[in-house]
């Protein structure tokens, strides 16, 4: 799940260098909540704390 949204995230950037692309993630990596985060972890059935 988290990798589709991010896939959506990053084709929305439309970079089209190296350079864009990983300057696209870092800035899509902050869009994602710690809550998102914790959920996805949860429902794919790794241990949470």
């Amino acid at each position: 799940m988290a990798f589709s949204k991010l896939k959506v995230l990053i084709r929305k950037a439309a970079a089209r260098t190296y350079q864009e692309l990983w300057k696209a993630v870092g800035h899509v990596c902050d869009l994602f909540t710690d809550e998102e985060c914790y959920n996805f972890f949860k429902a794919a059935g790794y241990k949470t704390d």
